[in-house]
This record gives structure tokens, C-alpha cells and sequence, in this order.
């Protein structure tokens, strides 16, 4: 039943009594205690509905203050908060000792339990590892599954392709062996083992019958493992000692072997290398957003290589902004690539602080060309998803639009069918109007009309624009062909205003919704409504709306180009003295134009008007004088 609240009205002094839901009952006999009694420590916080479910988990610099900020506000600017807030039903708290151990829980427990309203992090791979084995004479290999038995791991790989690359250059460059027997020393001193093919192919120095002792072959491994971390430098130039002191012993066949896996490493490198060897060890992470989702891209830099790139996808469940989704992002993808960097590059400052690592925005120099080099390839990961989706399911990608377009507008229906209109004139002169169609929002431009303005005399777009309008339905509805479901007009109150008055002396206005789109804020106007709308300059709705409106201004302006060329050439032969329409129209059927006729000699004129005429129109094109 709930619970009787009263409250007294002090102009009256009238006592009322009104009936508080449900939820208040909860809130006041269970939620309140327990937001009351929460610490003012770091900590992960937990929101679960009536059914023990878990709704939303998020993470909190001071837990007390953070959580009674959703129960202290009259209201949130976001529906879904308010949505979620309704259904709190209990709330359950991790206190941890700093703010960061509280983001990585926070990131784990979303991954665990997947809430309705936490952000859906679109990347879940098993990422390949390189692994150099803790055993006698180390083997190296790629796994996908990390086994704590005290061998090494290089990697995470975000990329196969790239993981083999790696692993076929190492293996161009040294020897050691890929067989799975037990190199014991027992079993080598009793002859357990013979050599194999990749001895006789000089891939290994075979150790299995105590051709390679372990120093010589864990010298060999700790090269490896120096390339496996990025430091290309401190191998390339061991190799180059190397290879001077075996020219110096003059051994120049192996020397000039050395020379080849110096060669192979410098190509590797250079192909690695994007903006200056001073960078060492830092991450460089950038991301782009729209409404619905986020997208975020990592790249680790070792002695200015990029050794590691990887994008993430991120969809949005509660409006979260860039800084947060950062936030979420960095801690997903340091615990995934396993990174320790001290310096992390960023577009903007994220709001937990990592202990030992520097943040760093930068404004110019290298370290603002590797973001920028970031943020091309996040928004090329965000371009390939699209169109990979579009691709796959084209009618789903653009059923997604129009539902958020019907959400945005308020429209009565999904907007599959959409007309857009633009006005062009030259001071008054040549008015034309342009009508464009977007079906499943998408041009369809054998639907493209032009309207040439007959009506309206000196420039007036008002008057322009209604009359487009007017004509256009009064066809559509004289051949009862369906209507639009919404209609676009290029221009702020004044343009919708003359196409509602089409509308209305057509008696359409209720059956086909119209807005304006104003170009200076790119404010959407409703009818009747002084107040325009201003929809996020990120959403596909406006988007698609600019398309729109500039598709229809681009046909305007080209049509309206070509007929006031059309007019300028055409008008200048009647201006000439003794050339009749007649002769004008000889003329225009042999050289085409009056840049034709212009540039044709004497006897080509003579052989099209005759001799007389020929002359008048020498004359008037040098700037002479033309006689009667």
C-alpha cells in the first residue's frame, strides 16, 4: 500500500495527505540506511533490482558522496538514469584501498556480471601470447592460454598477423629448437635423442645430442627476449660488434651472415618507426564517440616503434561522457596488453589518477603526432565498422537510423520516405526550387524535382518555398501517391512557416510532419514552436538531416547555375543588330553556344547566315560596331 506522507499547504494551512509509491518505501526504510552508513572511501558500488539482479556497477573516488548523489538530485538530465534510479532495489559496496584498484574492479565485475546500464565493452578475444618456456633450453611459441608455471610471456598480440611476422623474423635470425623433447642434462648425457631435419637445415645447433651447451643457448634466448620487449637497438648493435670482430678475424662468410640479420632487423625497424627514437615506453590512447557508442584506440611506443595497436568498441548504456568512457577504456586495455608504461598520451585528462604513471595532453611536437596518429586510426575503425555492419545487414543499419531519427523527432512513424526542399535565386532573378528524396535513408535521386518559380516576383524565399511546396503535394495528392513521413526545408521559422501555409491550403498539415534546419547553430524548428531543437552535433540523426538539406541545395545550385548560364549566353545574340531569331537559331544548331559561335571563323559563320550577317557578327564579337 505504501506509506501516508503528510504536508501542510501555508497559505491555507491546509493539511493534505498524498500517496507515496513503492519505491519510496524502499528508499526510506531501505536504501536511505544504507546510503547514510556508506564509507567516504574508494570503493566499487553495486545497484541490484528487485529480483537480486545487478543493474549497474560503478566505481567511486568516496562512495558516500558518489552514491547519494543519484538520491540527491530532484532530477537527472538523462532518462535513463532516472529509469535505472526507479529500479534500485538494494545496494551492495567493495571498499578498496586506492582509486585505481577501484577502477579495475569495477572493470572486472562489469565483465563478470554484464549489467543492464554499465557500458558494453565490444572485445572479448583471447589475445595470442608469445611464450619462451621455463624448461631446459627454452622453446618459443604462441599460446592463447597463460599458464603461471614460471615461464615468460611477450604479448599481448592484438593482431596474429603481426604476432607471426615477429616470430618469422626471429626465427630468420636465430637458432634454437622447436622439437618438444625433455632436454634434461640426464637424458642428452644418455643418448636419448638424435638430431633432426631442422639441424641439417641450420635452424638449430642441436642441443638434444650436446652439440649447443645451455649458456650458448640461453645467450641466443636473451637476444630474443630483448626483441620481444622492443629494444631493437641493443640487439642491432651487438650484432654490428659482432659482426666487426668476425670481419676483423677475417671469417667474412659469417660475417657477412651477421650482416644479413643486421639488414633484416633495420628493415623491421623502419617499417616500425612513426615519429622519433626518444619516445621510449609509452601508451598512446584516443578515442571518438557518437550517441550510441565509443570507440578507442591503443598503441604502445618502445624506442619510437609502435609495438602494439588495438581498437575497442564501447557501447553506451547511460550518456557517458568521453572522460569517463577514457577512464574505462585505459583500465580495459592495460590489464588486457598487460601494459606498465609510465607515460600515457591522451586527448584529454581522465578522472582517476594512476599511481607511478604521467598523463600527458599534448599540444605540438611528436607526442601530439603520435595522438594524431591515434585518432586517424580509431576513426578508420570506426568508418570499417559501420561499413562492415552496412555490408551484412544494410536494411538493419538503416532501420537503426530511422528509429533513432522517429526517437530524436518526435515522429508518429519510422522515417523510410523523406522529401527535403532548398530555393535558389540570383537577386530575385531565375527562382528555382529544389525537392530531393531520401528512401531508407539513402538518396533516391531518380525521384529529384526542380520547380522553376513562376509565381513570385523579386527575390522572396518565403514565397518561393511555398510555392514548391504547394505544387509538389498537390501532384503527389492528384495522383494519390503516398505522402512523405517527414519533410525538410532548408531555413529557420520563416521557410517552415511558408510550407505549413502550403500544407494548410492543402489540408495536409496533420499528415505529413515538417521541420526547418536553420544552417548558422544548425537548430532544428518545429511547427508552432518558437523554441528550436538542438540535437548532439555527433548524432546520425542531424546527420542525416544535414545530408539532406545540403543534397538539396547542392541539386538547387546546380540546376539554378545551368539555367542562368543558359540565359546569360543565349540572351546576348537577340542584343545584336540585324540577326533575327531565325539566324539565331541556325546559329545555335551549328556551333552550339555562343562560345561556339564566337570563336568560329568568318567562313564558317558565312556558310551558316551568309555573307552580310557573318560580318555583323565579326564586328560585334572584336568590339566594333555593327551597322544596321
Amino acid at each position: 500500500m505504501g506509506i501516508w506522507e503528510k504536508f501542510t499547504n501555508f497559505a491555507t494551512g491546509f493539511v493534505c495527505v498524498r500517496m507515496q509509491g513503492k519505491k519510496d518505501d524502499i528508499y526510506r526504510n531501505r536504501l536511505e540506511p544504507l546510503v547514510r552508513t556508506l564509507p567516504g572511501k574508494p570503493g566499487v558500488y553495486q545497484f541490484y533490482d528487485k529480483d537480486e539482479k545487478v543493474i549497474y556497477i560503478g566505481k567511486a573516488k568516496n562512495l558516500k558522496k558518489r552514491v547519494s548523489s543519484y538520491f540527491g538530485r530532484e532530477s537527472h538530465d538523462s532518462a535513463r538514469v532516472r529509469l535505472m534510479i526507479r529500479r534500485i532495489a538494494d545496494i551492495r559496496h567493495i571498499v578498496v584501498d586506492t582509486e585505481l584498484d577501484s577502477l579495475l574492479l569495477e572493470n572486472n565485475l562489469i565483465k563478470k556480471y554484464q549489467p543492464r546500464y554499465n557500458v558494453l565493452l565490444k572485445d572479448d578475444k583471447t589475445f595470442p601470447w608469445i611464450c619462451i618456456k621455463n624448461e631446459p633450453f627454452p622453446r618459443i611459441f604462441s599460446t592463447r592460454n597463460l599458464v603461471r608455471d614460471g615461464s615468460n610471456y611477450y604479448g599481448p598480440y592484438a593482431s596474429g598477423r603481426m604476432m607471426n611476422a615477429l616470430l618469422d623474423l626471429i626465427r630468420r635470425l636465430f637458432q634454437y629448437r622447436t622439437c618438444r623433447l625433455d632436454l634434461t642434462p640426464e637424458n642428452i648425457a644418455a643418448g636419448k635423442f638424435s638430431r633432426c631435419l631442422e639441424y641439417h637445415l641450420k635452424n638449430c645447433k642441436g642441443p638434444c645430442e650436446g652439440l649447443q651447451d645451455e649458456a650458448d643457448y640461453l645467450d641466443t634466448i636473451r637476444r630474443i627476449e630483448q626483441i620481444l620487449k622492443g629494444n631493437l637497438g641493443t640487439v642491432l648493435a651487438e650484432l654490428r660488434r659482432l659482426m666487426k670482430e668476425l670481419a676483423a678475424a677475417y671469417d667474412f662468410e659469417k660475417a657477412d651472415m651477421v650482416k644479413e640479420k643486421i639488414r633484416l632487423l633495420e628493415n623491421f625497424q623502419s617499417r616500425s618507426t612513426v615519429v622519433s627514437p626518444s619516445l621510449s615506453n609509452v601508451d598512446v590512447v584516443s578515442i571518438v564517440s557518437d550517441q550510441a557508442h565509443a570507440y578507442v584506440n591503443f598503441l604502445r611506443v618502445v624506442s619510437g616503434a609502435i609495438i602494439q595497436s588495438h581498437a575497442l568498441e564501447i557501447k553506451k548504456k547511460l550518456d557517458e561522457s568521453d572522460a569517463r568512457l577514457l577512464d574505462i577504456a585505459i583500465a580495459e586495455l592495460r590489464q588486457q596488453l598487460q601494459s606498465s608504461s609510465p607515460e600515457i598520451i591522451v586527448p584529454l585528462r581522465p578522472p582517476t589518477t594512476i599511481p607511478g604513471v604521467r598523463f600527458v595532453v599534448p599540444q605540438r611536437g611528436d607526442k601530439k603526432k603520435l595522438l594524431e596518429l591515434s585518432e586517424r586510426n580509431v576513426r578508420y575503425y570506426r568508418l570499417e565498422k559501420k561499413k562492415r555492419q552496412e555490408l551484412v545487414d544494410p536494411d538493419r543499419h538503416a532501420r537503426r537510423i530511422m528509429t533513432q531519427m522517429q526517437k530524436d523527432l518526435g515522429l508518429p512513424a519510422l522515417p523510410d520516405y523523406m522529401e527535403g526542399f532548398d530555393v535558389s535565386n540570383t537577386q530575385g532573378n531565375q527562382a528555382v526550387a529544389a525537392m530531393v528524396v531520401f528512401r531508407q535513408v539513402r538518396p533516391s535521386k531518380k525521384d529529384y524535382r526542380h520547380f522553376i518559380i513562376r509565381s513570385v516576383e523579386g527575390p522572396d524565399d518565403y514565397a518561393s518555398m511555398e510555392e514548391a511546396v504547394y505544387r509538389r503535394y498537390l501532384r503527389l495528392s492528384l495522383e494519390q501517391k503516398p505522402l512523405p513521413r517527414l519533410v525538410v526545408v532548408d531555413g529557420g521559422k520563416g521557410q517552415l512557416s511558408s510550407a505549413i501555409k502550403a500544407l494548410d491550403r492543402l489540408g495536409l498539415r496533420q499528415q505529413i510532419p515538417v521541420i526547418g534546419i536553420a544552417k548558422r547553430l544548425e537548430e532544428i524548428y518545429f511547427p508552432g514552436d518558437p523554441i528550436p531543437l538542438y540535437i548532439d552535433k555527433k548524432s546520425e540523426t542531424l546527420r542525416v538531416i544535414q545530408q539532406l538539406r545540403d543534397e538539396a541545395h547542392r541539386f538547387g545550385i546546380a540546376h539554378h547555375r545551368s539555367r542562368r548560364q543558359k540565359s546569360s549566353l543565349q540572351s546576348e545574340l537577340p542584343a545584336i543588330r540585324g540577326i533575327g531569331p531565325a539566324s539565331i537559331q541556325r546559329l545555335l544548331k551549328e556551333f552550339g553556344s555562343v562560345a561556339g559561335i564566337r570563336q568560329a571563323s568568318l567562313e564558317q559563320l558565312e556558310k551558316a547566315v551568309g555573307p552580310a550577317r557573318a560580318k555583323i557578327l565579326r564586328a560585334h564579337f572584336k568590339g566594333g560596331k555593327n551597322e544596321p
